[in-house]
């Protein structure tokens, strides 16, 4: 059974943020992930990842104003050096937090924009996103997104990932593969990450509709996550979904998956 890590945006959410660090070690959790630790001094956050001996698994680049609907700003022509101050907050926050590995969101093509305009600054960004992480020994992941919860998303599927990875062309930018994004967009789950293992750095799981807890939906994650221990995939799983009845009660899949 690959080894998974609780993603606090979404789970414990009965808890303020910095309680959900003890709720998921008390739940068996050995590693975190959230969106954005950015509302909060990194010191903070150590603190609850000392004292409950917790792995920092993932944390996402600056995305812009998400409150206001920005998913990202990668993509954004305008915004060049607002996405080149929000790597070196990544960082910051990164060295102090032990964070294993930084994702970017791409963001929404912006109105007005040719996708042309949006590749040519999206492949820039990354460019130098991978070499600054990789100066600080940290990979750089991108994740395509679903349109269908995100309209517009820039990235949306495994194949304009990887061409986005070979036109970037640096040995540090990896494939965030979220499983519930892909099921939505292209299916072949098994098939996908088969063929990109080597690619891919991070996984993260919810199910079908819903976006709720593994085995609640259309998705066979007792055969994919069987899968995962046969390809001898090395990173963590990260559990991104709506619990559907609080989290606690909904762990029961771990174990009813497993046997």
């Amino acid at each position: 059974m690959p080894t998974f890590a609780a993603n606090l945006t979404m789970l414990f959410n009965e808890l303020q943020f910095l309680d959900r660090f003890g709720a998921a070690a008390k739940a068996g959790f050995t590693g975190v992930e959230f969106l954005f630790p950015y509302d909060f001094e990194p010191e903070r956050i150590a603190a609850q990842l000392d004292k409950h001996q917790l792995q920092m698994v993932l944390h996402n680049l600056p995305a812009g104003n998400w409150a206001a609907g920005e998913r990202g700003i990668a993509c954004h022509p305008g915004r060049v050096q607002e996405f080149r101050d929000g790597v070196e907050q990544a960082i910051r926050y990164a060295k102090v937090l032990g964070t294993q590995r930084i994702n970017c969101l791409v963001g929404i093509l912006p109105q007005g924009v040719e996708r042309a305009a949006a590749q040519q600054v999206l492949v820039q960004n990354l460019k130098f996103a991978a070499e600054r992480l990789k100066e600080e020994g940290l990979p750089l992941l991108v994740e395509p997104i679903n349109t269908f919860d995100i309209p517009g998303f820039f990235l949306s599927g495994t194949r304009q990932a990887l061409e986005l990875i070979d036109a970037v062309a640096s040995d540090n930018l990896f494939l965030q593969y979220d499983i519930y994004h892909m099921q939505r967009m292209e299916g072949e789950l098994a098939a996908t990450i088969k063929a990109n293992l080597h690619l891919i750095r991070h996984i993260q799981l919810a199910d079908n509709p819903g976006r709720f807890e593994p085995g609640t939906g259309e998705i066979n994650y007792r055969y994919l996550l069987a899968l995962l221990d046969e390809i001898k995939y090395q990173g963590w799983v990260g559990c991104e979904y709506k619990p559907r009845n609080g989290t606690v009660d909904g762990l029961g899949w771990r174990g009813a998956l497993a046997a």
